[in-house]
């Protein structure tokens, strides 16, 4: 029962904050003193903190305001994509702490090696999150590929030439202990979230979050929740043929929708990256790269880069009106390389998704643009770790007193 009431004072505490501890109680149907010692508990684990005086209607005396401690508790979200690793850690409060990319080909790598990597990174964002007072609670993985969570193996992920991964041992094994054991997901599931909490968030309804990078994922939002299928593999939108006699793709069909419109199949056909060269996936991790060239000789207008990108759209465009035709989401975001890429690929995607679904829906769902770009997924999976400690703080608390907790 305590641990039932410290969550749903918690979980109040984030939602009407600043909020007096009278106004909790009648929140939560709790006395003022259970309250008050919740709160207690709360505060000595770095979750809350009171602030100043605020007054609740006209009279009686002002209660103290009581609001998330966004300088005790932190989130480590971490990233693993074809050609970078990424770290982000997010307070409780949802701010940006701590940012870092590596552009770096994990192509043919042992999985060993990338998750060596990987924990080096996590190390770094944890020495900086402790230079400002944070403790990180824990830690979520944003992975490619499809990815059994409860058995924590990675199936199968074709661009990095994984198969039959334990990654959920690799990561207990390579990263930084932390007070709550790391977790992993998929990241086009993890990008979805992202946008939904520090995107777009519920004001897009029932949406798909398209992350394009080097392959091309979709995380689906039903309810204010990621849907995952029967079986955790919902999403797979890099690997609809959108070309039946098209390329060969690793998942061993051809013409699927990443061998037209990833990362890679674009540059290579705006004749800006040889066959068989890695790139830098963001502009942010190589701003002389090739990503930020294409969007120069697209600003330029060059013919071919212009002809890459809108076949790029079209494939996109018709792969979704499948998923939308499906699900009937009332949005679509464009995330990932499609963010930065919107000016000149959301026309063709917007056309071909028209005629895909016109006779269907009458009216296709809106096409929106992500700000967040390649940072959704990161971002989401550290957001996974906030809202787990909000969701459940019983197990971090218990956590914390085997060790020092933090001041804040």
């Amino acid at each position: 029962m305590r641990e039932h009431n410290l969550a749903v004072v918690l979980g109040e505490v984030v939602r009407h904050q600043p909020v007096t501890r009278a106004r909790l109680a009648d929140l939560t149907g709790l006395t003022k003193t259970t309250v008050s010692n919740l709160l207690t508990v709360l505060g000595e684990g770095g979750l809350v903190r009171d602030g100043g005086p605020v007054r609740e209607g006209e009279r009686g005396r002002p209660g103290v305001a009581v609001s998330v401690n966004g300088d005790g508790v932190a989130g480590l979200g971490l990233e693993v994509n074809v050609d970078y690793l990424s770290a982000c850690v997010l307070d409780l409060g949802r701010r940006v702490r701590h940012r870092h990319l590596i552009a770096t080909d994990n192509r043919g790598r042992a999985p060993e090696r990338v998750i060596e990597s990987l924990g080096r990174l996590a190390g770094q964002a944890i020495a900086s999150a402790s230079d400002q007072g944070l403790t990180v609670a824990g830690a979520v993985v944003a992975l490619p590929g499809v990815l059994d969570r409860d058995s924590g193996r990675l199936g199968a992920a074709p661009n990095l030439g994984w198969n039959d991964v334990p990654v959920g041992d690799l990561l207990d094994a390579g990263l930084p202990a932390l007070r709550l054991r790391p977790d992993q997901d998929n990241e086009a599931n993890l990008g979805a979230l992202g946008e939904l909490w520090f995107g777009g968030g519920r004001e897009l309804g029932d949406f798909v979050h398209v992350s394009g990078e080097v392959g091309v994922g979709a995380g689906i939002v039903v309810g204010g929740r990621v849907f995952r299928g029967a079986h955790g593999f919902a999403g797979e939108l890099g690997h609809i043929v959108v070309e039946p006699d098209g390329p060969p793709c690793a998942c061993g069909g051809r013409g699927c929708l990443e061998r037209i419109a990833g990362q890679e199949a674009i540059l290579r056909a705006a004749g800006l990256t040889p066959a068989g060269t890695t790139v830098a996936s963001t502009v942010a991790a190589d701003p002389d790269g090739p990503m930020a060239a294409l969007i120069a000789t697209l600003r330029a207008g060059d013919a071919r880069a212009l002809a890459a990108v809108e076949r790029a759209g079209r494939a996109l465009g018709s792969a979704l009106s499948t998923a939308v035709n499906l699900l009937d989401p009332d949005t679509v975001v464009l995330g990932g390389i499609f963010s930065p890429l919107a000016a000149w690929v959301r026309p063709a995607v917007e056309d071909a998704l028209g005629r895909g679904t016109a006779l269907t829906r009458g009216r296709t769902p809106s096409v929106v643009v992500s700000r967040l770009a390649g940072d959704a997924a990161v971002q989401g999976a550290a957001g996974l770790v906030i809202e787990r400690v909000i969701a459940d703080p019983a197990r971090l608390l218990t956590a914390l007193s085997r060790t020092e907790r933090p001041v804040g």
